[in-house]
């Protein structure tokens, strides 16, 4: 029995370009729809990272999966869509979730497809609320890298994609091609579960890029310069009441969601 992790393991060119070709694809397909369905997981960090993206595959990081992000209001036009790409909708999973997520399956081409709609909810949630315009094809960096950082059983394909973002894009203010931190930090001065999870996690990322032989020095000391800057502006952000009396309970009570494995 294979104890790969889920996400991680040998993936030829061949296979890659599949899952890559088909999430175009579906992109070219929403944006002639007008449909606001942008990338999120694996294959957006391969998208949104043209110079560090060879590190997925060099580090053994696969594809399993095709995730979106989109607006409850358009999940009609999101199943007219995916049905006119071959797609059929679990039903159920709609339903079950109050809307809250589909999965589409295109069996002639072993796909799996999965929609969050408004959000993503997992370990803690992310709001998309008017964010999904801000970038294409993928959601904002910003929402990218807490994605990842919200996981609190973090894996490794979780902390290569981060590595990646880290990388591939400068700190800011701003969202064009910038990770957003007044955004990140704005939703961890809220939130002390999310900023808990967020700067352990970034944290994580930090010592474990050191270990990686596929990164050069240099590198590992860029990954080490973005996370304590990312760590000191999520510090500088102003707390909020609701933040403040959660600290005082600190980690004697679980702040998270358990939820299993995210991909």
């Amino acid at each position: 029995m294979s104890h790969t992790p889920v996400g991680m393991g040998a993936q030829d060119r061949a296979e890659r370009e599949r899952f890559e070709n088909e999430v175009k694809r579906i992109v070219d397909a929403g944006s002639a729809a007008g449909v606001n369905l942008r990338l999120l997981g694996s294959l957006a960090f391969q998208t949104h990272c043209p110079k560090y993206g060879y590190l997925q595959e060099k580090m053994g990081r696969a594809y399993t999966d095709i995730d979106f992000a989109g607006y409850g209001k358009e999940s009609k036009d999101v199943r007219t869509l995916m049905a006119g790409l071959g797609y059929l909708e679990e039903r159920e999973v709609f339903v079950v979730t109050e809307g809250g997520r589909a999965i589409f399956e295109n069996r002639d081409l072993d796909m799996h497809v999965d929609v969050f709609y408004e959000k993503l909810d997992f370990c803690h949630v992310i709001p998309w609320n008017g964010r999904l315009e801000v970038d294409s094809p993928t959601i904002p960096l910003a929402e990218l890298l807490m994605e990842k950082m919200q996981i609190v059983k973090i894996n490794e394909k979780d902390v290569i994609d981060t590595i990646m973002l880290l990388l591939e894009h400068p700190l800011g203010e701003i969202d064009h091609e910038t990770i957003n931190l007044k955004r990140v930090a704005k939703l961890c001065g809220e939130d002390w579960g999310l900023w808990r999870t967020l700067t352990m996690n970034l944290e994580k990322v930090k010592v474990l890029a050191q270990g990686y032989s596929a990164l050069s020095e240099n590198e590992k000391k860029a990954v080490t310069t973005q996370v304590e800057a990312s760590l000191a502006r999520i510090e500088a952000e102003p707390k909020s009441m609701a933040w403040r009396l959660r600290a005082r309970v600190g980690d004697r009570v679980k702040w998270y969601k358990e939820v299993e494995e995210v991909k």
